[in-house]
């Protein structure tokens, strides 16, 4: 007995807070992840934008 409680009371409570911790880190990587790829695939819009609008600009350039 530990502080008056089983071990395996105490190994319960241990696991809980790990799983929980495991949780939140799991959850803010994924947001991490998430974030990267909104940036990624907003880059490659503006790209695009751009691409188009020099095209644009060229053509009116040359008529």
């Amino acid at each position: 007995m530990i502080l008056g409680m089983p071990w395996w009371v105490l190994a319960v409570i241990i696991f809980i807070f790990f799983s929980g911790y495991m949780a939140f880190r799991a959850m803010r990587a994924e947001k991490e992840l998430e974030k990267h790829y909104i940036e990624r695939e907003g880059q490659i819009y503006i790209d695009r934008m751009n691409e188009e609008r020099e095209e644009r600009h060229n053509r009116n350039a040359t008529s």
